[in-house]
C-alpha cells in the first residue's frame, strides 16, 4: 500500500504519505491559488508516488450531519476516483485542523496557515488514523498475544 492522506480546501490541499510501514509523514501543501494547477500538481504526486490508495478527510458536523462542506468533499472524492481510478476512502476528520493547529504560537498562525503546513499536518493525522485502523503490523519477534485485542 502507497497512500496519500488530503485535507482538502478550497485555497489549500494538504497531504501526508503512508505506507505498509504504517507511519504518515507530511508532503508540501498545494498552495498555487489556480485550483487547476493544484489538481495537476496533485495529479503528479499520485503519479511520482505510485499511490495505491487516497484517504480524503470527511469534514462531518460535530452531530455526525453532512453539511456543506462534507457534499464538497464528496463531489472531489468522485473526481478522484474518475480521473485516477484509485480507491479513495473518506475518513472522518472533525477537530484535526484544530489539532495540527495548536502546536503553532497565535502570533504565527496567520503566516504558517498561509503556508499549508497546518493542512499537511492535519492531512498526516488523517492517513495516520485510516493506517493504524487498516494495517495489521506483525507483532514483535517473542511477542505473544493473551487475547485478540493484544494485537
Amino acid at each position: 500500500m502507497r497512500a496519500i492522506g488530503i485535507d482538502y480546501g478550497e485555497r489549500r490541499i494538504g497531504l501526508s504519505y503512508g505506507d505498509e510501514i504504517g507511519v504518515a509523514t507530511p508532503l508540501p501543501a498545494l498552495t498555487d491559488a489556480d485550483a487547476e494547477k493544484r489538481w495537476a500538481a496533485l495529479g503528479s504526486v499520485i503519479r511520482q508516488r505510485r499511490i495505491t490508495d487516497i484517504v480524503l478527510g470527511w469534514p462531518l458536523n460535530m452531530d455526525d450531519s453532512e453539511g456543506f462542506k462534507a457534499k464538497e468533499v464528496e463531489k472531489f472524492a468522485r473526481r478522484l476516483e474518475s480521473e485516477f481510478q484509485l480507491p479513495v476512502h473518506l475518513v472522518d476528520e472533525r477537530l484535526t485542523s484544530y489539532e495540527a493547529e495548536s502546536s503553532i504560537p497565535k502570533a504565527q498562525r496567520r503566516d504558517v496557515r498561509a503556508s499549508g503546513l497546518i493542512d499537511s499536518r492535519a492531512a498526516t493525522l488523517i492517513l495516520q488514523d485510516f493506517l493504524e485502523q487498516n494495517l495489521r503490523l506483525p507483532a514483535p519477534e517473542g511477542f505473544q498475544a493473551e487475547t485478540e485485542d493484544d494485537l
